[in-house]
């Protein structure tokens, strides 16, 4: 067509044209994408920590939480002092154990770069088949959900008490994620709980036919239908 020479502007307008962005490189995945094509099998896990008092003093104990991309379901480890190799290995061996026997078992679990998620916890994941997803260095928008739940079982429960030891920790976050999981409404869920499935029909009642159960020593509370 006698052109010599074609300047960014012309490649720019073909491309535009042609509906491609001009990007070198239009093969990459959207991270959107992704998300909605494995979310039913998609897990993140996160660490997160809490002061408690001690015989020994104040110290700081450390959990794993496990949490499903689809339903928001939790799963939350017992606390340690020492969150080593050897201890993320005991939980992560826990988590696989209690969504073996699921229709829908996870098949990607992803992670930030903390040193704590070692080679034998990769390993671990690997044997049973579940792949590691280790999210960019200084990402936490991608583990978004994981730190937003974080963020809400502190807020709503642990800030609200003075915690004694392991076990008394591990008490309260146990009852806190039941609620979580079978009672407290999420919007992305339709209000209903992670675990819960829309019922067929939603009858309107009056005050009398509901009841109020608490949980976590009465720090929060459910509204149920009372049985027939």
């Amino acid at each position: 067509m006698g052109i010599k020479q074609v300047s960014r502007q012309t490649v720019r307008n073909i491309l535009k044209e042609a509906g491609l962005e001009p990007a070198p490189d239009r093969t990459s995945d959207k991270w959107s994408n992704f998300l909605e094509r494995h979310k039913n099998t998609l897990w993140a896990c996160d660490f997160f920590s809490v002061k408690s008092i001690t015989a020994q003093g104040i110290q700081e104990l450390y959990l794993l939480v496990f949490l499903c991309m689809e339903s928001r379901e939790v799963i939350v480890s017992t606390s340690t002092r020492r969150p080593n190799s050897k201890w993320v290995v005991q939980q992560t061996e826990a988590f696989i154990a209690k969504t073996a026997e699921r229709s829908e078992k996870p098949s990607i679990l992803m992670h930030d770069r903390d040193t704590k998620f070692t080679k034998e916890f990769v390993a671990t994941l690997k044997a049973k088949g579940i792949q590691t997803n280790a999210l960019p260095v200084a990402s936490p928008n991608l583990n978004g959900r994981c730190e937003r739940f974080i963020q809400s079982i502190k807020r709503e429960c642990l800030q609200k008490f003075i915690l004694f030891g392991r076990s008394h920790l591990d008490h309260i976050v146990s009852e806190w994620v039941n609620y979580y999981n079978t009672r407290r409404s999420h919007m992305v869920r339709g209000h209903l709980p992670p675990v819960r499935e829309m019922p067929e029909e939603v009858p309107k009642l009056d005050r009398s036919q509901i009841i109020v159960r608490s949980y976590v020593g009465g720090l929060v509370k459910s509204f149920e239908r009372r049985a027939a």
